[in-house]
């Protein structure tokens, strides 16, 4: 009897112990992109979530470890929407223009996202390449963008022996620039990248982009022969 009331019990603390770490990463995730990792602080951390600094230590094991799994969350956050492209049912013009709009939706709703990638790049990757997950993130979606390659070659739709990696940056830099850049282009040329009036034509602009580069729109003679 004792063992079959223990199972509930256990159960419920798993399900604590799962709600403690994912307010933890919240709230951690939120202050390494305001005040950077330096200069964050594990004390304020804990005194933003119900726990203790010797909690955050328990579960994590300390700083430079809660930092790198912030870093796991938020990267395979934009893998998981990247997932989400049915590669297998959409034409290969559409599915290349939805991936470049997903992505353009995920990095405009998640700014913070956009923060941990800056400090990540001040600090040289250092703390990403101590992740198994993360050094090995970039493999699916590079995965998906080569299916979709594929596809538009055999179709037709596609001349432009393209690299699936240099794809993700052209959709990344200017989806990833629109946020990271939004202060100093704003001053530099009196333009806000994220009002409302310029959304619709940025997200279009991407998608076209892509399939232009890809589609050789506007090529006298498009470049067919392999990288």
């Amino acid at each position: 009897m004792s063992s079959q009331s223990a199972t509930p019990a256990s159960g419920e603390r798993q399900r604590d112990a799962e709600r403690t770490r994912a307010e933890i990463l919240a709230i951690a995730q939120r202050e390494f992109a305001r005040h950077g990792y330096a200069g964050a602080r594990v004390d304020e951390i804990a005194a933003l979530t119900r726990t203790t600094k010797r909690m955050i230590y328990y579960y994590f094991g300390g700083k430079e470890q809660l930092y790198v799994e912030v870093l796991e969350k938020a990267y395979t956050e934009v893998r998981e929407v990247e997932a989400t492209i049915d590669v297998q049912h959409l034409a290969p013009v559409e599915a290349i223009r939805t991936l470049a709009e997903l992505t353009f939706d995920h990095h405009e709703a998640h700014a913070d996202f956009i923060k941990l990638v800056s400090i990540e790049n001040i600090h040289e990757a250092e703390h990403l390449r101590k992740s198994e997950v993360l050094v090995n993130l970039g493999a699916p979606v590079a995965g998906l963008i080569s299916q979709i390659l594929d596809a538009g070659r055999a179709s037709g739709d596609f001349v432009t022996a393209a690299d699936a990696v240099d794809v993700h940056m052209m959709i990344s830099s200017f989806c990833f620039f629109r946020i990271a850049n939004q202060y100093t282009f704003g001053t530099l040329f009196g333009r806000d990248l994220t009002a409302p009036e310029h959304r619709s034509r940025h997200r279009e602009m991407i998608g076209e982009m892509v399939v232009a580069y890809l589609t050789g729109a506007g090529r006298a003679t498009p470049r067919a022969d392999p990288l």
